[in-house]
């Protein structure tokens, strides 16, 4: 795939509140996308309520706001 190099930074919705059980496949999923990318040189911010997720580590994302994944925040 030709990578579009305009492409400076992203807005990553994470998997918002879950139920218990479900949790570890969109945390998961949320963070590969978030370090690939990363590796790309692309900067993610991320809007994710649940502070107990892979995808809110620093080490992931360039900025974390933990907020509701609406249309009202995510504006």
């Amino acid at each position: 795939m030709a990578k579009n190099l305009k492409i400076k930074k992203v807005l990553l919705l994470g998997s918002g509140a879950l139920k218990i059980g479900e949790a570890g496949e969109f945390d998961y999923s949320g963070s590969q996308a978030a370090k690939a990318l990363k590796e790309e040189g692309i900067e993610v911010v991320l809007i994710n309520p649940n502070i107990a997720t892979i995808q809110t580590s620093h080490e992931l994302v360039s900025r974390v706001y933990f907020l509701p994944v609406t249309p009202y925040f995510a504006e």
